[in-house]
């Protein structure tokens, strides 16, 4: 009876009765960093902004450049969340938001050869990021912190 309830006041004032869709991960916006020695990376996220985020990365050793790549994370017309990452040169591959919290996101597309699964998460002040199979075998690990801190 009650369901029914909100379910007639939600008719009379209009109010949209849908299913709460998972909200772009505003808390990987930033420009982060990382270093190892004379190894580096850097990853840079706009704040979202029109149901999309977007992000680029690079990384080298010295000052050479080894790796770079374009990102967004978007909100598809039927409201679902999607990474697309652009490797250098490569096309496009788009990876499905198969997870998403108050910190944390993971994507994936198991036809892709490496990675199928890209997570990423917030612990205290550093961006946290891991790549592996689908299957979460083969990861690679990886730890931001912001840039000035």
């Amino acid at each position: 009876m009650r369901y029914l309830a909100i379910l007639v006041a939600a008719i009379v004032f209009g109010a949209p009765v849908v299913a709460e869709e998972a909200s772009l991960p505003e808390w990987m916006k930033g420009a982060w960093v990382r270093s190892d020695g004379d190894k580096w990376a850097d990853e840079y996220w706009t704040p979202p902004r029109a149901g999309i985020m977007i992000g680029a990365s690079r990384s080298g050793k010295g000052e050479t450049l080894q790796f770079w790549e374009h990102m967004r994370i978007v909100r598809e017309a039927d409201g679902k969340l999607v990474f697309w990452a652009i490797a250098g040169d490569q096309k496009p591959v788009r990876f499905a938001a198969v997870k998403t919290s108050a910190a944390e996101i993971v994507f994936e597309n198991a036809a892709h050869d490496y990675p199928q699964r890209i997570a990423y998460w917030r612990e205290g002040k550093e961006l946290k990021a891991r790549i592996s199979l689908a299957d979460g075998s083969k990861p690679t690990d990886f730890s931001f912190r912001m840039l000035g801190q």
